[in-house]
Formats: structure tokens, sequence, C-alpha cells
């Protein structure tokens, strides 16, 4: 019953949290500190908002990307603690994560438009740049309904929107951002969104724009573990889940990496009682990546190589941190299941294998690849497309973009259904991409050889989305 009142108040547009107040009407809230006339027309009451924009951004992370590293092959999910359906791309829309995922997602939207049209209009001390970052919010809601629903409504209880509509309204906000004021992060948004509308124009140019901004530009998701309450279905919910799956729970095991990965893991761990990890929202990395699948579809390998030359130079100055994980063993509780030291090989390949048994190790915090210049020089056409997936693969894990890189795409939930009479049937029914289907359920398999010291990954699925390049799930530009 929680669950529903607090939608009802989304599609009420109130935007004010509910959450301890006593209601009758959900939309009516009597608790002083939380009402409307308490803040709209306060001095810096946009600010403030503001501050609570970023603090949804952590709960919306929490309740998407979890979700999207167990939908794709970066990471298994060996226990019961987080999601045990999507791993075999099982999407349900009576599943509770997929409801928390759009339910949040929507949450951004409405704050940030409440923020632009009551907020900062009666604040006295609104100003230009917290206006364009309320217009990045309203942006990036848009897009990660894009990045992660085949179709989600746009609105409260209104129409269902594509996919590509929502890259349509996510552009045109953070292009008016940055017209508010000039914002990199913004840019980096259009960049991602033209990136997915196959549009490798717009999508170069962007990403040249925020790499003449800040050649190692960097935003973040922040977390605050001190002030959080709750669990992970809650509104008041701001550890970082994604650290408490991979390190905080230590010999629970939840997410292995898949082994190719393995030197990567964990990328959030504990910083100190009071502070989590953050998560990269954009980051430069991404521009040099677009920038090289552009060249290669543009079939200028030479440029996309120049493009990755410069991608190994950010990530080789990204921070490193040294931590103990000796209890994370591996063994899922099976001994001998899974690569757990450095002289094990994974597809031919040694070094990709940490031994966590024997100190610190070193794992990269932002980006991290087993890439390097000379690894990519001479090689063209679908094996250079292939290794710009590994190394997106690499860059990007725990950040969500591996299942948008693979195609999967959650549903609309039935709470939405029920509340949203503009959603139909097809629109809660899962589309899996053709080239997963007869392998959805196996792919994070390996084949692990405790003697031989070999571990092979069953389905190379960056080779599968090469040879699925001109379809309509993968690879934008092809």
């Amino acid at each position: 019953m929680k669950k529903l009142l607090t939608k009802v108040s989304i599609v009420a547009a109130s935007a004010l949290l509910i959450v301890g107040c006593e209601a009758v009407d959900p939309t009516d809230v009597v608790n002083p500190n939380l009402s409307e006339d308490a803040l709209v027309g306060q001095p810096n009451s946009s600010k403030s908002w503001l501050n609570g924009l970023e603090r949804q951004l952590a709960i919306t992370a929490n309740n998407n990307l979890i979700v999207a590293e167990i939908a794709s092959d970066n990471y298994v999910n060996t226990q019961t603690f987080f999601n045990q359906f999507v791993d075999g791309l099982t999407i349900d829309w009576q599943d509770d994560d997929v409801d928390d995922s759009q339910f949040h997602i929507a949450r951004i939207r409405e704050m940030a438009l409440f923020g632009l049209s009551e907020i900062g209009p009666n604040d006295p001390n609104y100003d230009a740049t917290v206006q364009a970052e309320f217009e990045f919010f309203a942006g990036l809601s848009h897009l990660w309904a894009a990045m992660y629903y085949r179709n989600l409504p746009g609105s409260a209880a209104g129409p269902v929107m594509s996919s590509d509509a929502h890259l349509d309204a996510a552009i045109n906000y953070f292009n008016t951002s940055n017209t508010t004021s000039e914002n990199t992060s913004a840019k980096a948004g259009m960049m991602r969104a033209y990136y997915l509308k196959g549009d490798a124009t717009n999508a170069v140019a962007m990403a040249n724009a925020v790499i003449a901004d800040d050649a190692e530009f960097l935003r973040t998701i922040k977390f605050d573990p001190q002030n959080s309450r709750g669990n992970s279905n809650s509104l008041d919910y701001t550890v970082n889940s994604l650290q408490d799956a991979l390190y905080d729970r230590g010999s629970f095991d939840d997410l292995q990496p898949l082994p190719k990965l393995d030197f990567l893991d964990p990328k959030f761990a504990v910083i100190s009682a009071n502070e989590d990890s953050e998560i990269p929202l954009f980051k430069v990395e991404e521009a040099h990546l677009i920038k090289a699948e552009a060249a290669n579809a543009a079939g200028n390998d030479p440029g996309a190589l120049l493009a990755l030359t410069d991608l190994f130079t950010v990530v080789s100055n990204r921070p490193v941190r040294s931590l103990n994980d000796a209890t994370e063993d591996r063994t899922e509780r099976n001994p001998g299941t899974r690569p757990d030291s450095t002289d094990i090989t994974v597809d031919g390949r040694a070094g990709l294998v940490l031994y966590r048994q024997g100190g610190n190790v070193n794992v990269p915090t932002v980006s991290g690849t087993s890439y390097d210049v000379a690894m990519v020089t001479g090689i063209t056409g679908d094996a250079m497309l292939e290794a710009i997936y590994n190394i997106r693969q690499e860059v990007f894990i725990g950040e969500g973009l591996r299942m948008m890189d693979m195609g999967i795409t959650l549903v609309v939930s039935q709470n939405e259904q029920l509340l949203n009479s503009n959603v139909t049937t097809s629109d809660t029914e899962p589309v899996i991409p053709g080239y997963l289907q007869a392998i959805a359920s196996e792919i994070d398999a390996i084949t692990y050889d405790e003697v031989a010291r070999t571990c092979t990954i069953n389905h190379n699925i960056s080779n599968l989305i090469v040879q699925n390049k001109a379809t309509a799930d993968v690879c934008p530009f092809h």
C-alpha cells in the first residue's frame, strides 16, 4: 500500500516527500516541514531543492544500476539478496525492482519540473546555474528512460513514449540547460543521447565539446551513508547499494564479475564509516569511445586508433585504490568454481584475475582497461569494433551501460499500468534482442578448469554484438 501511495503522489505531480507524514489524502501533506508553503518562495529554496535532486539521483542509481549490471554479462548474482530474475533475462512487469526503477526515474523528472515551475521562479536568489541544473536533471530522467526502457510514460499518468522520443526530450532539455548556463554535464548528456539515436555527426560534435571543456571531465553520483535510513526500497536510502553488493557484504559473494573483468572488481569499496564511493555519471572516456566507434563505422580505423590512444591516456591518469579484499574468495561457497589467482588465464589471456588472499589488491575507481595501444594497432573493421566494445565493457563496469550496449530493455510495470490508462499490454511484455534469446539463461556462463588453471567465457557477448551490428538492438552507428 505504501508504494501505491507514493506513486499516486507522483501522478498528482506533488514531487514532495510523504514518508513520515500523517495524511488522509496521499496528496494532502500535513507535515509543515514538508509542505509546499514551507519551501516555495523561501530564499535559497532552489539550492535546497537542487540538493534534494542530487540525493534523488543517488536513490535512482541504487534502483537502476544493480539491475542493469546483473542483467548484463558483467556480473552473475549468486545469492538471494539482490534480483534473482534479470540475470537470466527474465524481465517481468510484476518485478518490484523494475517498478522501483521506473518510479525513481519519474521522480527525478517530477522534482526537476517542480523546481523549474515553482521552486526557482519564486526564490529571490534563483540563478542561471541552478536553473541549468534543474534542466539537466529533467534531461537526465528522459535519458535514463531511453537507456533502460523500450517504452515508458514521459509524464505523470501521461502517454507512453518510445525510447527515441525520450532521447529527443533529453536532447531538448540538455540543450536548454547548456544555453541557460554553459554546462559540460549537459553536453555529455547530449553526446550520449545522440549516440543512442545513431547520430554520429552530432554525437562526435558533443564529444569534442566535452573534451574541449575538460580533458579529465568526471561527474559523479554522490552518496550519504551517514544520513541514510530505511531499506533499498525506501525514499531515504542514500548508501551506495552497488558498493554493498560488490564489497561491503564481504564473504556473501553476492555479485561475481565475469572472470575477464576480475581485475576491475570491486570498483566501489568503503572509504570510511561515513563516506561511500562515488559512481561516475558522465566522464570524458565516453567521448573518446564514441569518437572511436564513429570512426570505425565510417571506415576510418586509423581515426579509431587515435581516439583510443587518447582514451588510454585518460584512463592511465585515473585513480587506483589499494584495498584488502581477502573476504572475496570467489568460491560461491563452492571452492574451485571460479578463478581466484593471478596464474589463471582467461580465454588465453593472463593478468585478468587477481589473487586476493596475499595482501592488498589495486583496483581502478573510475576507469580501467586491459587494453593498450599495441593491442589495437593494426586491427580494422569488425575486429576493431569488437575491441571497442570490450574496452567499453571494462571502462564502464558498474555504471549500468553494458546492459544498454547489449540492447536489453525493461518493461512498463504493473503498477504503472494500473495507474495509467495509456499503458497497453504490449508495453508490459519484454522484448529480448534476438541474438540473446537462445543464450538468455547463460550469458554469464564460464568453463573453469582448476587443475589446468584456465577459464573460458562460454559466450563472447562483445563478438555477438558486433555480429549483429546491423540490427536495431545494438551498435547505434551501424
